[in-house]
């Protein structure tokens, strides 16, 4: 089973960027497909952005500015955060799952502790 661990949030202004880290330890991560969610304070867990060999999903709330991508040398998925907003703060985690439907990441196994990200207006 795969291990995933979380870096790279911290306390930003609104506009300012941002680059989520997951590091996945364990076998055939390429073989997983790698999602980010995130929960915001007293609301509940959301999907963000997943990939696979078959393509890259975005939700629409982080459309045109984020971005996921994975480096399956490094065994590394990571966010790409641009003009950040305050509705944007949330702990971030990471997921690996089977695949991708409806829009969203299915068939999860393993996920992240999580990495808080707050952005200030």
């Amino acid at each position: 089973q795969v291990q995933l661990v979380e870096s790279g949030g911290g306390l930003v202004q609104a506009g300012d960027s941002l680059r989520l880290s997951c590091a996945a330890s364990g076998r055939a991560f390429s073989t997983y497909t790698m999602g980010w969610f995130r929960q915001a304070p007293g609301k509940e867990r959301e999907f963000v952005a997943a990939i696979n060999w078959s393509g890259i999903y975005h939700a629409d709330s982080v459309k045109g500015r984020f971005t996921i991508s994975r480096d399956n040398a490094k065994n590394t998925v990571y966010l790409q955060m641009n003009s950040l907003k305050p509705e944007d703060t949330a702990v971030y985690y990471c997921a690996a799952g089977n695949g991708i439907r409806n829009g969203d990441l299915y068939g999860i196994n393993a996920w992240g502790k999580g990495t808080l990200v707050t952005v200030s207006s």
